[in-house]
């Protein structure tokens, strides 16, 4: 099991940090790109939520990576540990389908890593830590819930042979269960409170979402909405409730405003906004400046060096943002 979180001032705001992949989503059809990836949007919901967010992880040093850190930074999500090298950031290819996104491609760039012991033991200042099948940490899941609390977004790849094992770690395990009917969907919730885990979440698009700890269940239903691109919805909705459950929050409500946040980023395009023109060079272009993002805040805080990656754990195959 995960160790005791931190314990904060009364009354302070979660810090819930992300950790793991970046992307840039690029749509052709649009002519732009749009900063995510799952630790990246989990970590910005959050910090809309109330908890004070940062996110760990790489990014390149072309113009897709400098989209994702000045996002970041407009939100108001710490980026000092962010790391810069030389390199393309990773992309994933989006195309739209009646509102629906489809994932067309992809490449990790740059973004693979791992952390060092050093880096390990600076997480116990974290009331939680976020990652997801789709970065290269799930190999350290145990080591980091050795520091704090764990959530970690296995989108549908629950049967893969590294998951069950990672449950009795996890403070909140989360699953995309859109597939699923609803008798499958609640065996794998109980299957993994069972296992060790303090939280299960399926969400289950248009059906809505379900979450247990093994005692109570909770069904929320989806919020209406007129769906311009679902991308982003899922981890909209982790991140809302993840800053929730960590304060403590009533889950009854956490789940009604997490609902509102995925319904929310269903009117726009891309994860969270922050759409900037896709460079004619293609994904690996190197494009130094910093025009041309639309910013809704302006920077909070500046990069600063992530130190080098130590290994690397298992690395299911993905398109990067798969379930998004």
């Amino acid at each position: 099991m995960a160790a005791p979180p931190p314990s904060g001032p009364p009354g302070a705001p979660p810090r819930v940090l992300g950790i793991g992949d970046n992307v840039v989503d690029r749509y052709p059809d649009l002519g732009l790109m749009f900063p995510g990836g799952n630790a990246v949007n989990v970590a910005v919901h959050a910090r809309r939520a109330g908890a004070e967010a940062a996110y760990w992880g790489v990014t390149g040093d072309d113009r897709a990576g400098e989209v994702v850190r000045l996002a970041l930074e407009a939100e108001g999500v710490g980026t000092a540990r962010v790391r810069t090298v030389h390199g393309p950031n990773a992309w994933a290819e989006v195309g739209l389908v009646g509102g629906d996104r489809v994932f067309k491609g992809s490449d990790d760039g740059v973004s693979v890593f791992a952390l060092d012991e050093a880096e390990l033991d600076t997480l116990t200042g974290w009331d939680v830590v976020h990652t997801a099948y789709s970065g290269s940490l799930a190999g350290q899941v145990p080591d980091i819930a050795a520091r704090t609390r764990v959530s970690f977004d296995f989108s549908h790849h629950w049967r893969e042979p590294w998951a069950a094992g990672l449950h009795r770690h996890l403070f909140l395990a989360a699953f995309s269960a859109s597939q699923l009917d609803a008798d499958t969907a609640g065996r794998l919730l109980r299957e993994t409170v069972r296992e060790g885990a303090r939280w299960a979440l399926a969400t289950r698009g248009s059906a809505g979402a379900v979450l247990t700890d093994g005692d109570s269940w909770w069904q929320q239903p989806a919020a209406t909405t007129g769906a311009v691109d679902t991308l982003g919805a899922g981890d909209a909705f982790t991140g809302t409730l993840l800053a929730a459950l960590t304060a403590g929050d009533d889950p009854r409500q956490a789940l009604a405003g997490a609902a509102e946040a995925a319904a929310a980023a269903c009117t726009a395009h891309g994860a969270f906004g922050y759409g900037a023109p896709l460079p004619a060079e293609g994904p690996d272009a190197t494009a130094p400046g910093t025009g041309g993002v639309t910013t809704a805040r302006g920077p909070a805080e500046g990069a600063g060096p992530l130190p080098t990656a130590a290994q690397e754990g298992p690395r299911p195959p993905r398109p990067h943002g798969e379930n998004r």
